[in-house]
């Protein structure tokens, strides 16, 4: 089964936090989707007579393209391509573009699943986001998704500068009343070169400390488990039935083909593992989407063990101890470093698998250093 990932670079403008690659020149959408089909028709033989399980409109900001240009391409891959029974067509959005009619056509293009970027219930944490939505809009467009979409999730950060407890707790209210299918809850990661961390480095602005993160953290994972939502990644919790397919299987290490400026992509080809990058300028691929890809690689054998540790510990699908005592570069410390852990609580073992605990998921990159590195 394969998946696909269409990168929609455009946005109104750029959020203070967000290092995603986008472009705020909307005028250039059009030319886009031109170049869009120039590349998919390139791609056509890695596509034909290919099953699709899911696929994901991410960016950028998707549902600020109107969505006749969204349908036409799901057209052409349709042509080329068999879509499953159950094919989910998952799409980014932000909520004030999601006005009932733009649902509705979202809805009758064939989009199954929308996420939608609230990031916060309280208006104050919107403001220091830089988001354009009010709280009350948040609310309104969610129980509007719910009642059209097989499945709607809500985006929420915490660890916003001079976020408190209560602020948060709030959040987690606020977005459970609503009862959603699905939640991705993310604490604020400060990344080089955006304006927060500019603002930070200047003592402009302060985020919670890395104990107060935690503590979010650990109150997000009781209240959506008292609520009946299933863990099933570091960020993601899941009404059963209503993960994200196409990052779950991405989690997986299934194939997926990306398509759109930065758009990665990951596939087997007889016995070679490759991942391939597009280039990160619209320019670029509006001017020759026959040379999007810019990067490609063959990943050795201890680039996929890496990955494989990496991505079953964050999903915690058990990380298999036969298999990582064999791979591992640990020796005979590999056993003492699986004691630590488990005498910190942070993982556990069933089954000859490793399975991170509520507390493990906070630390599981360092875990999964531990285990590749030593």
């Amino acid at each position: 089964m394969l998946n696909l990932y269409l990168h929609i670079p455009f946005c109104k403008a750029r959020c203070p936090y967000c290092d995603f690659y986008l472009v705020t020149r909307q005028e250039q959408i059009g030319a886009f989707f031109r170049a869009l089909s120039f590349e998919t028709a390139l791609r056509s033989g890695d596509l034909k007579g290919k099953s699709v399980g899911a696929i994901h409109f991410g960016g950028g900001t998707p549902s600020l393209v109107p969505v006749r240009y969204l349908a036409g391409w799901l057209d052409e891959i349709a042509a080329l391509c068999t879509f499953a029974p159950d094919i989910e067509i998952a799409l980014e959005a932000n909520p004030e573009d999601l006005s009932v009619e733009t649902m509705d056509e979202l809805r009758a293009a064939g989009v199954t699943r929308l996420s939608i970027g609230v990031q916060s219930f309280t208006n104050e944490k919107l403001r220091v986001l830089g988001r354009a939505h009010t709280a009350l809009v948040s609310q309104q467009v969610t129980a509007g998704a719910i009642q059209r979409f097989d499945s709607v999730s809500v985006d929420l950060i915490c660890g916003v500068p001079d976020e408190n407890p209560a602020m948060w707790e709030a959040d987690l209210h606020a977005a459970l009343a609503l009862c959603p299918h699905h939640l991705s809850l993310y604490m604020l990661s400060v990344e080089p070169k955006t304006m927060l961390y500019r603002k930070i480095s200047k003592g402009l602005l302060t985020v919670p400390d890395d104990a107060v993160q935690a503590s979010f953290y650990e109150k997000a994972l009781s209240e959506v488990a008292l609520h009946g939502y299933c863990h099933y990644e570091v960020s993601n919790f899941c009404i059963p039935g209503h993960h994200s397919r196409y990052n779950l299987a991405s989690w997986k290490r299934e194939p997926y083909f990306g398509f759109g400026p930065s758009a990665h992509s990951f596939f087997v080809s007889g016995e070679n593992e490759i991942r391939t990058a597009n280039v990160s300028s619209l320019t670029r691929y509006i001017d020759a989407p026959d040379k999007a890809e810019q990067f490609r690689e063959e990943l050795s054998a201890e680039e996929r063990f890496t990955e494989e540790v990496f991505l079953t510990l964050r999903i915690n699908s058990g990380l298999d101890v036969e298999f990582l005592r064999k791979e591992n570069k640990l020796g005979y410390r590999f056993l003492e470093s699986i004691e630590k852990f488990e005498e910190r609580g942070w993982i556990r073992q069933q089954g000859g698998s490793l399975y991170l605990t509520d507390q493990g998921f906070l630390f599981a990159d360092l875990i999964a250093c531990d285990f590749i590195n030593g």
